[in-house]
C-alpha cells in the first residue's frame, strides 16, 4: 500500500566535487505497542518526575547538572555551553568518504534505514550513482549530521532507491571472545560427516523464498483485537492529547554540480599519484606523509 513519507532532512550527497541535492525520508515505523501511563481516578496522562535516586525527592529542573563518570562514584560535570560546542557542526551533507564492497560490512554493524530521494533536478545525478552502486557491487562509506548528532552511514542501492543504513560505531560493538563457543571447522568442532549432511538436507527442506509480510506479531495482534473488543463494547475513556510540534527540517543551498564528474575524477588521480620510493624518507618527507592522516583524524573529530 502507498504511503506518503514525511520528508526528515534536506541536503546533499557529496563525493569528489559531486553534489547530489537529496532529501531523507524514514524507511521504517516502529510498530509495537504504546502503553501509556494514566491515572485511574481522572484518566489524566501521568508524566515523569526529576527524583533524586538518593533521597527520594523530587528536584528543581535548575538544579540538575549533566556529568560524565569518570571513574566510579567520580563525575565531571559539563556546562550547556562545553556540550553545545562538542556537537558537530550541521553541514546538510551526507559526504561519502570511500566506496567499499557491499559485502565488507558484517550486518552486526547496521542500524538504521532511511530512504534518499533526489530533489531539485538531481534524478540524473542520484541515476547515475545508483546504477555505479548496483554494477559494481560497492557501497559509499560516508558521515551525516542528523539532529545535532553525527553518524556513520553505508548508501546502499536498493531496487530503484537509495537506503542511507546508518552504521554502528566501531566502539559500540562487544566482542565475543568471553563466550564459550565451539571451534570453527567442520572436524575441530566434533561434527560427522553424516551429521553434517542429515542437517544440510533438513535445512535444504525448510528453505522457501522469505515473504516478510508473513511474519506477524502476535502479541501485537491479540492486544489490539482485545482493544477492539473493549471499543465496540464502549468500554472508552476520553483525555486530553497533547501534540508535540514538530521540527521544520534545515533548509541547504544546493548546487546541480553533474559537470564536476570528471573534475573529481581528475583531482582524485592526482591525490592518489603514486611518489618516487626513496632509500630513507627525510624528516621534512615523513612530514608530508603523515600529514593526510592528522587531517582524517581532524575529520573524525569534527
Amino acid at each position: 500500500m502507498a504511503t506518503n513519507l514525511r520528508t526528515l532532512w534536506k541536503g546533499a550527497i557529496s563525493f569528489g566535487l559531486v553534489h547530489i541535492p537529496v532529501a531523507l525520508y524514514p524507511a521504517t515505523s516502529e510498530q509495537g505497542l504504546d502503553f501509556d501511563w494514566l491515572d485511574k481516578r481522572s484518566m489524566d496522562p501521568v508524566g515523569y518526575k526529576r527524583i533524586n535516586k538518593r533521597t527520594g525527592k523530587e528536584i528543581a529542573k535548575e538544579n540538575i547538572v549533566k556529568g560524565i563518570e569518570h571513574q566510579e562514584g567520580q563525575y565531571v560535570v559539563l556546562s550547556p555551553d562545553e556540550i553545545e560546542a562538542a556537537y558537530p557542526k550541521t553541514t546538510q551533507t551526507i559526504e561519502i568518504e570511500t566506496f567499499i564492497s557491499a559485502a565488507d560490512i558484517p550486518f552486526i554493524y547496521l542500524d538504521r534505514p532511511y530512504y534518499v530521494g533526489p530533489i531539485n533536478k538531481g534524478a540524473k545525478v542520484y541515476a547515475l550513482l545508483r546504477e555505479i552502486l548496483r554494477k559494481s557491487g560497492k557501497v559509499g562509506i560516508a558521515r551525516v549530521v542528523i539532529q545535532t548528532k553525527q553518524h556513520l552511514a553505508a548508501l546502499i542501492p536498493f531496487g530503484p532507491v537509495l537506503v542511507l543504513n546508518l552504521l554502528r560505531w566501531g566502539d559500540e560493538i562487544r566482542g565475543f571472545e568471553s563466550l564459550a563457543l565451539p571451534p570453527e571447522g567442520v572436524k575441530p568442532a566434533g561434527l560427522t560427516d553424516k551429521e553434517m549432511k542429515v542437517g544440510e538436507q533438513l535445512v535444504e527442506d525448510m528453505s522457501e523464498a522469505w515473504d516478510p509480510a508473513a511474519s506477524r506479531d502476535s502479541f501485537k495482534e491479540k492486544v489490539l483485537q482485545l482493544v477492539e473488543a473493549k471499543a465496540k463494547a464502549g468500554e472508552l475513556e476520553s483525555i486530553t492529547q497533547i501534540e508535540p510540534a514538530e521540527r521544520e527540517p534545515a533548509g541547504a543551498t544546493i548546487y546541480d554540480l553533474t559537470e564536476l564528474l570528471q573534475r573529481s575524477l581528475n583531482n582524485n588521480k592526482q591525490n592518489r599519484k603514486p611518489t618516487p620510493r626513496a632509500k630513507a624518507a627525510t624528516p621534512k618527507q615523513k612530514a608530508v606523509t603523515k600529514a593526510p592522516a592528522k587531517a582524517a583524524g581532524k575529520r573524525k573529530a569534527a
